[in-house]
């Protein structure tokens, strides 16, 4: 079977060739649009990052049989229509822990030493030290919101800052909690309690909006937000105001609603305007923009360590579907074959 690998950037390139030797690989650029789809209907394995699996798109292909997902998320998969369909998926569970956790303090430093701006000015030849006043992550209080294999690996680093942890999940492991000095709290307590607030859940109808004009109201003033989780998960509206209010006092994002639109609008050469962006659009725009926002390209990921084993587990589970022994299976949920 051919495999047909979209959003086929050099580094994955790189690791796959040294992997998957014996799969017959077509390299596709960019992102898995319908248009694309249309083009490759007759695909039987596809291999996709942040392509959108709608309904409609899925519909297209004749013959798809198995959707090897290079991430651990797959709210950008119509799960249900594969299940429905017949149609196999695989994810690469705990491939990038380490590699996102620390992408969460390289952010927070940036923000509380004020890094991008003290880079900038010196660059022009300017040492003043106005301000430049930051803040010590000693003493202060994380809540960490989702507590998988990341969010564990956050509450680690922070401990060796000396911070003061707090957990939300909806399965507490108390056992983990009791051994790493970290206290599951309600979310409205972390939300009363955190200096630093940081995202670590997945994206579903459940988490959609979880932090909205009330929650930001319940919050501590001058509080900071880190996410690097996904964009839905934060009302934009609700976050633009409470950081023009100074409730939040900056902002780390490391993802944004609806991301792949606005690489795609930037390479339209159309201009960014109110007109001709959706509402969703423009607020992510906005946040972009903000002074007090630190945005990332989705890349928290992405370290040569990540990307071996992303690649190499993506390459594992193919070839396990194809010799009839399929692992990391997230569809069909009781997994048979």
């Amino acid at each position: 079977m051919k495999v047909h690998v979209f959003e086929s950037e050099s580094w994955i390139k790189s690791v796959w060739q040294d992997n998957g030797v014996h799969l017959d690989t077509i390299w596709v650029e960019g992102l898995l649009t319908k248009e694309l789809a249309r083009q490759y209907r007759e695909a039987q394995i596809i291999c996709i990052d942040a392509s959108v699996l709608n309904k409609a798109t899925l519909q297209i292909f004749h013959q798809l049989e198995l959707i090897a997902l290079r991430s651990t998320g797959t709210d950008q998969v119509d799960l249900d229509h594969c299940e429905a369909n017949q149609i196999a998926v695989c994810n690469v569970p705990n491939y990038a822990q380490h590699a996102v956790a620390e992408h969460v303090f390289a952010i927070l430093l940036a923000l509380c030493r004020h890094v991008v701006r003290a880079a900038r000015q010196t660059r022009r030849m300017n040492f003043s030290w106005d301000d430049l006043q930051g803040l010590e992550l000693f003493g202060k209080t994380m809540a960490v919101v989702g507590t998988g294999a990341i969010g564990k690996h956050v509450t680690v680093i922070a401990n060796g800052f000396g911070m003061r942890v707090v957990a939300v999940d909806k399965f507490p492991d108390e056992a983990w909690a009791l051994t790493n000095r970290v206290n599951y709290v309600s979310l409205d307590e972390a939300l009363k309690a955190a200096d630093i607030l940081s995202l670590h859940v997945p994206a579903s109808p459940d988490t959609y909006h979880l932090l909205s004009s009330d929650c930001f109201d319940r919050m501590r003033d001058g509080a900071l937000l880190i996410n690097t989780a996904r964009g839905e998960l934060v009302d934009s509206a609700a976050l633009l105001k409470a950081l023009d209010s100074g409730k939040v006092a900056a902002t780390g994002m490391d993802v944004l609603p609806h991301e792949t639109k606005l690489p795609k609008l930037s390479e339209s050469g159309h201009p960014m305007t109110d007109d001709n962006l959706d509402p969703e659009t423009r607020l992510s725009l906005r946040l972009l923009q903000h002074p007090n926002v630190l945005v990332t390209p989705h890349c928290a990921f992405l370290t040569h360590e990540a990307s071996e084993r992303l690649i190499k587990t993506t390459i594992k589970n193919i070839e396990g579907y194809v010799n009839g022994k399929p692992v990391n299976v997230v569809v069909p949920k009781h997994a048979s074959f």
